[in-house]
């Protein structure tokens, strides 16, 4: 139940420099939402005095608030904004406040995917022009490579017809073959990719 309350926790108590009371802690999280025991709250808070006290004596690293890891972070991005729960999207807008950088990446991902899941392949030239003026490294790298097979990478964005079905029949071969750990000649291996469902 203390989870969602932590980085709350954890940033009160290092702005504090662990001076601030663990009752009046209680309270303010109560306030947020908490229903759990005193007894959580007040653990909680022995580790962090502890982990205070390591560090003042050099043994440690400071305290963070919960950061969400990159996977995390990316995922929230990438799913369409209605999908998201309330408390995933607030955490999301910290995350764009703490890092501008990140607000861009996510700005032109969510485009991206529009286009992508749209099929407005006419749009992709504004997009990458605008990822290359001002998004952060990686993103301006993703775009320049769009650039490279422009008329391909449009195509894809556009048109209804893919070689998913293809990709697929090689990949099955590729199992078959990896299967017989190479001793089945030519014969054997079309009858098998013939033969098998």
């Amino acid at each position: 139940m203390l989870e969602p309350f932590k980085p709350y926790l954890n940033t009160r108590f290092t702005e504090s420099l662990g001076q601030v009371s663990g009752s009046r802690l209680f309270l303010e999280i109560c306030e947020r939402g908490y229903r759990g025991s005193r007894q959580v709250v007040r653990k909680h808070l022995t580790d962090l005095r502890k982990h205070l006290t390591d560090l003042r004596a050099g043994h440690t690293e400071p305290i963070r608030a919960d950061i969400p890891s990159p996977r995390k972070v990316t995922s929230r991005i990438m799913r369409p904004q209605d999908t998201l729960s309330p408390e995933l999207e607030r955490r999301l807008l910290d995350v764009r406040i703490a890092c501008p950088d990140i607000a861009r990446a996510c700005d032109l991902a969510r485009a991206f995917a529009e286009l992508l899941r749209n099929r407005r392949g006419f749009l992709l030239t504004e997009w990458i022009r605008q990822a290359e003026l001002d998004a952060p490294k990686p993103v301006s790298g993703f775009a320049g490579f769009l650039r490279q097979d422009l008329d391909a990478v449009t195509a894809g964005l556009t048109l209804h017809w893919s070689s998913g079905i293809v990709e697929g029949h090689v990949n099955r071969a590729k199992t078959l073959k990896r299967a017989m750990y190479g001793r089945a000649s030519f014969g054997l291996l079309r009858t098998r990719i013939l033969i098998t469902p």
